[in-house]
């Protein structure tokens, strides 16, 4: 598995995930470690799954912990936690070595960034020789920029330096600093950078290629010999999905908790981001082949890695069936 340095790092993910003695107590729940990288409307689905009540519907006490993405991908191939969010850092590692994972669901289709700078930037072509914060090098976020960067006419190897910027709202605070000019923000962040900021957005990925960045990666051992478990969690997840995309307001109102912004500001970030969104946990083929061939171009492969390699949707597909989810 090189690329990637296994290391055991159990104490860091508890001291994260700061387990009560009362949640401990609950010996008729399961636990369940799943983590995600940034702050932002993209994990919407497993707030919504904590919030109400979708996990312990399933027997399951969910700790939902933050952590850098590459952080994530390790303490999964390690056995520290059950599943990670940001699934395009750990298909981006796959797609460059073998690694014992398969993505078993797919919540988001496109990526939710919008390239935000200061409003003395008048194009993103004046970015050259500036730096770029992201979360994870070679991310959904990373890679997302640099195919817009390369539309507006640079070349990011050799235009841009690229940082670790922390997560994105620590990103926007790099950038109001004046410690990186380029950020890619998400919702509800980019409608705090552009209303109570006024810095210059310059475009979205929406309208880029599909680009399979949030969902649910799991470790082939854990799919193999714990297939129901598996089954459970996506089942939660599912039904929070519906939630999603039939409760505008309940939705609103978890991200404005979650996310500790008002209740607009949390509207408008749903409103925006609703057509990144699948519909039932799953890429259509059309949608993986485009994603898997674009990612071949920007990381220089041979050729695009075979989709059953990355992705294995047989148990969504079997939830979806159960819920009638279509």
């Amino acid at each position: 598995m090189s690329g990637f340095h296994i290391v055991r790092i159990s104490s860091a993910i508890l001291l994260a995930i700061g387990i009560s003695s009362a949640a401990l107590a609950q010996q008729s729940l399961e636990r369940i470690v799943i983590t995600y990288p940034s702050r932002s409307i993209a994990s919407v689905d497993l707030y919504i799954a904590q919030d109400r009540g979708f996990f312990r519907q399933e027997g399951l006490l969910a700790d939902v912990v933050q952590v850098r993405g590459n952080i994530g991908v390790t303490a999964l191939l390690s056995g520290d936690v059950h599943a990670i969010n940001n699934v395009g850092t750990i298909i981006r590692a796959m797609e460059r070595t073998d690694l014992p994972a398969k993505v078993v669901s797919q919540s988001l289709k496109k990526n939710l960034f919008w390239l935000v700078t200061k409003p003395d930037v008048k194009s993103l072509r004046d970015l050259k020789g500036k730096v770029f914060g992201t979360t994870t090098l070679g991310g959904s976020q990373h890679l997302a920029t640099v195919r817009l960067l390369q539309k507006a006419g640079l070349v990011p190897d050799k235009d841009i330096t690229v940082v670790i910027g922390g997560d994105v709202p620590a990103q926007l605070q790099s950038l109001l600093a004046g410690a990186i000019h380029l950020a890619a923000l998400s919702p509800p962040t980019v409608i705090l950078a552009r209303d109570k900021f006024k810095l210059k957005i310059h475009g979205s990925t929406l309208d880029d290629l599909p680009n399979l960045q949030n969902g649910l990666a799991v470790s082939e051992k854990l799919l193999r010999e714990r297939r129901d478990f598996v089954k459970r969690v996506l089942r939660a997840r599912s039904r929070a999905h519906r939630y999603f995309w039939e409760n505008e307001r309940g939705t609103a109102e978890v991200l404005a908790n979650y996310l500790k912004v008002e209740l607009p500001v949390a509207l408008e970030s749903y409103r925006l981001a609703r057509p990144a969104f699948t519909a039932n946990g799953l890429a259509t083929d059309q949608e993986v082949e485009e994603f898997l061939r674009a990612d071949a171009e920007v990381l220089k492969l041979k050729e695009p890695v075979h989709a059953a390699k990355i992705f294995d949707f047989s148990v969504q597909r079997e939830v979806n069936q159960e819920l009638g989810l279509k």
